[in-house]
């Protein structure tokens, strides 16, 4: 259970599973393998196997311009999924790659349909996780379309420091965040010289500090506000109480 636990940690978030469609998903995730940094866990292009589950590490979704310039549009954290939805395709639209050493899990395709088919409740903690993952697209189209680079860095800190604090990965103020600057250029859209600069401006803000792949945030309201982060996109606050008491029956 340890090697699935922050997903279904990340799922409980929506609402508790019983253990049945726990230990459903646990066997069903017992293919894993280690990647090093900087490799693909799929390539554009290749036929799709299943769902990538991440267990330990960070990596990315990322586009290739023909120029070669890359830009990437997610992070996935502990407890992620590398899209639910990945299965239905035929080939891969995009690319999904580690950025450090990633420990990860495979759910294959028919393990998903499985799943889906028979645990009810666990299919609606799936969708809720789906439906995260767009409003997450969401905000980081905002994010890059029209605040300003001080804002952009501030919200992104802001948005991963939360994710990994609802999966228990910070300690404190701080948090391991194995991301270099070109990284994080390609994240912003912005130069690595932009990047390099804003990051100065943070620290002489009294803001961050990020250096040695670690972020330390020494006042977490100031940047909020100065982001315009608000955590309601993330929907951490559980289980809708607005469902048709019939749906909730037919899925307990």
């Amino acid at each position: 259970m340890i090697r699935v636990s922050r997903l279904i940690r990340k799922l409980e978030i929506f609402a508790p599973l019983p253990e049945e469609e726990k230990r459903a998903l646990i066997d069903a995730s017992s293919t894993i393998r280690r990647y090093g940094a900087h490799e693909d866990l799929i390539q554009e292009g290749a036929l799709t196997d299943g769902v990538k589950i991440i267990l330990d590490g960070l990596a990315c979704r990322y586009k290739v311009l023909p120029d070669g310039r890359r830009q990437i549009v997610a992070y996935f954290v502990p407890g992620d999924m590398c899209d639910l939805r990945v299965f239905l395709l035929k080939r891969m639209d995009h690319s999904i790659g580690t950025l450090c050493p990633v420990e990860a899990a495979l759910l294959p395709q028919e393990s998903v349909l499985e799943l889906t088919e028979r645990y009810p409740r666990l299919t609606r903690a799936l969708w809720w996780s789906t439906l995260v993952e767009e409003a997450i697209t969401r905000e980081w189209i905002v994010n890059v379309g029209h605040r300003t680079a001080f804002e952009r860095m501030a919200h992104l800190f802001c948005e991963i420091f939360t994710r990994l604090q609802s999966v228990g990965l910070t300690q404190d103020n701080r948090c391991d965040l194995p991301l270099t600057q070109s990284e994080l250029a390609d994240t912003l859209a912005l130069s690595a010289v932009h990047v390099n600069r804003t990051l100065m401006d943070m620290r002489r803000a009294r803001l961050v500090t990020f250096q040695g792949k670690q972020l330390i945030i020494h006042d977490r309201q100031a940047l909020q506000s100065v982001a315009g982060f608000d955590p309601n996109y993330l929907h951490l606050d559980g289980e809708t109480n607005r469902l048709p008491a019939a749906f909730k029956r037919n899925t307990a």
